[in-house]
């Protein structure tokens, strides 16, 4: 996210004094469940959808995320790069291409 946005993220949840509610356990628990929310949009058709509904759950489960990043002092960045050097090594293209078996039947 750009920094703005996270920056206004963090203001929206200072303002209303709900850090205290943001435990890492706490956030975790959300994320699931606006990850469900976020899956309800597409339950009965993968292409029938509201594309608004799906902006909105993505939003929270995105807004989530960065309350835990935040909560716990990780950077976005970092962990998603440590992940994908991670990823990369485990699904190298020439075994991976154009297959969705895990790394471990490549």
């Amino acid at each position: 996210m750009k920094t703005e946005t996270i920056q206004r993220v963090r203001k929206f949840t200072e303002d209303r004094d709900w850090d205290k509610f943001h435990s890492p356990s706490n956030l975790a628990k959300s994320i699931v469940i606006e990850a469900g929310e976020l899956l309800e949009c597409f339950q009965w058709s993968d292409k029938k959808y509201d594309i608004n509904a799906v902006k909105e759950e993505l939003a929270d489960v995105i807004v989530y995320c960065q309350n835990l990043l935040d909560k716990l002092g990780l950077d976005a960045d970092e962990i998603v790069n440590e992940k994908m050097t991670k990823n990369e090594a485990k699904y190298p293209v020439e075994k991976a291409k154009g297959k969705a078996d895990k790394y471990d039947k490549l």
